[in-house]
């Protein structure tokens, strides 16, 4: 029998079994206030179901076939009363301060009844992080402060993330695709600022939201050289909506077009360009390019294998609920042991997911985006002193450059580069896996109803409307199973190349 001791060295020689199973070696390391915390949002999820998505989701489905211009204000005015767009920004900028693994499960709770709602409020964190990941605290401070008084005054100031294009989808996610790709928002360098020109489409938010974090390249054939990430805000002089599209699933969160025409974007509101790297990073613009991508779609893609696991569990439900009600041959159906393997299976797709979009989350939180706010002295300093504290004695600080300097060295130098493969391989296989289960569900839902799953009182029809979508946003689900090889499996293939085809 091998010696205990041996056993001891052998693990300390191959100290990688986190990478293995991250919950068993990071969950007893959580602060145990996250759990409550986390039941909080749950319950306050379900509460909001109850009242508000349940009650509204055929019916704005409906409404946005009848007139596909329709926009859902008053459901944006809604989550911005119950607080939700200021939940998950950190105390530190003024919001609730809630731990951001939590978000998944909240959303994951609201996509069970439509995960296009949940997306009208989880895809505004999308636009939060990518803010955050750009580190300029002064810039961040003026947007979260924004939010925060939208909330005050029942104008919901909402976030976008800017950076699909008419000629560049699945490109602009990858620096060595970026080079091939037809890259065409351009920043023009003059006195004071840039000068942008361009579109942007597919923006989900694009017309409801206050600040947009706008990717562009000083040239387009170099794009992942050349990139300046630009705080442009609505009613900006040059900048305008152009329509949202008619699409076949969550038709209530818009994907918008944002037109740009000689649009001035001044230097206080330029977040990253290769000037500003260089002030504080050795590395190449192109290498902070890939990392901040990484690091934003680690979050993001978290939540959308969330919003997978919701509408898994949503089609799960309404399976459930009509093999319960409905009879075969003067038997419920439920009774029959085909019917109960398929349910079974269906509640097990569900599970699944939970576990690999957790594993994704415990990534970020231990060693990717924001761990710093999970480490334990921190997370409980956050948690229990005041907002006004941190107006008084900490906002001033965030306007000072050392601030930014700090915030930029921690994202960008101090951080290693196996944890930004981790986090980021992780998430990618969350968001495929999650997504591909969540549509499997779908059409095992559809089967077991038969021509009943298709009317649209049912639900189910709508619900694989609405989940064929998240296996395309976020990165399409093929372009995520190559992020996972390259991240994670790729070390042990040698020969491997990428994007070459």
């Amino acid at each position: 029998m091998l010696k205990r001791s041996k056993v001891k060295s052998y693990t300390k020689k191959f100290p990688r079994f986190e990478n293995e199973s991250l919950s068993l070696y990071y969950a007893p390391r959580m602060p145990k206030a996250m759990i409550k915390e986390t039941e909080e949002a749950v319950a306050l999820a379900r509460k909001f179901n109850d009242e508000v998505a349940r009650p509204l989701s055929l019916e704005l489905d409906r409404k946005t076939h009848e007139d596909p211009d329709y926009l859902p204000v008053e459901l944006v005015k809604k989550a911005n009363e119950w607080g939700f767009y200021t939940m998950w920004i950190p105390k530190l900028f003024g919001g609730k301060g809630f731990n951001l693994p939590s978000i998944s499960y909240f959303l994951e709770e609201v996509g069970s009844v439509c995960v296009g709602i949940a997306n009208v409020i989880g895809v505004h964190y999308l636009g939060m992080a990518a803010c955050m990941m750009l580190s300029n605290t002064r810039i961040i401070k003026r947007v979260m402060n924004d939010v925060v008084e939208g909330e005050k005054t029942g104008e919901p100031c909402l976030i976008s993330y800017c950076i699909t294009e008419p000629t560049a989808g699945t490109d602009v996610e990858e620096v060595d695709l970026e080079a091939k790709g037809r890259l065409g928002c351009h920043a023009r360098k003059v006195p004071g600022g840039y000068i942008l020109n361009g579109s942007k489409i597919f923006i989900s938010n694009g017309h409801f939201s206050t600040w947009n974090v706008v990717y562009a390249y000083t040239d387009l054939k170099k794009g992942a050289d050349t990139k300046v990430a630009l705080m442009v805000k609505r009613g900006m002089k040059g900048f305008s909506l152009g329509t949202h599209e008619n699409k076949m699933g969550q038709r209530v969160c818009p994907a918008s077009v944002l037109n740009f025409e000689d649009c001035f974007v001044p230097d206080e509101l330029v977040a990253m360009d290769p000037d500003i790297i260089k002030s504080y990073t050795k590395k190449t613009p192109r290498n902070v390019n890939m990392q901040h991508i990484d690091y934003v779609f680690s979050i993001s893609r978290a939540g959308v294998g969330a919003f997978g696991v919701g509408v898994a569990r949503g089609a799960f439900e309404t399976a459930m609920k009509y093999a319960n009600e409905t009879e075969i041959d003067g038997k419920p159906m439920v009774t029959y042991e085909w019917v109960q393997c398929r349910l079974a299976e269906m509640y097990a797709n569900v599970r699944l997911g939970r576990l690999a979009y957790t594993e994704a989350n415990l990534a970020n939180q231990h060693r990717g985006a924001y761990n710093i706010l999970q480490m334990k002295p921190i997370y409980y300093y956050l948690k229990y002193l005041p907002v006004s504290y941190f107006k008084k004695v900490i906002a001033p600080l965030l306007d000072k450059p050392i601030a930014t300097w700090i915030l930029s060295k921690w994202y960008i130098d101090w951080q290693k580069p196996d944890d930004q493969h981790l986090t980021t391989g992780l998430a990618s296989m969350a968001k495929f896996s999650c997504t591909d289960l969540g549509v499997r569900n779908c059409q095992m839902a559809l089967e077991l109803m038969g021509k009943a799953g298709l009317r649209h009182d049912s639900g189910a029809e709508k619900i694989i409307r609405d989940a064929k979508l998240l296996q395309i946003y976020e990165g399409t689900n093929q372009l995520n199973r190559i992020n996972l090889f390259k991240s994670i499996v790729a070390p042990a293939c040698p020969k491997a190349t990428f994007f070459e085809e």
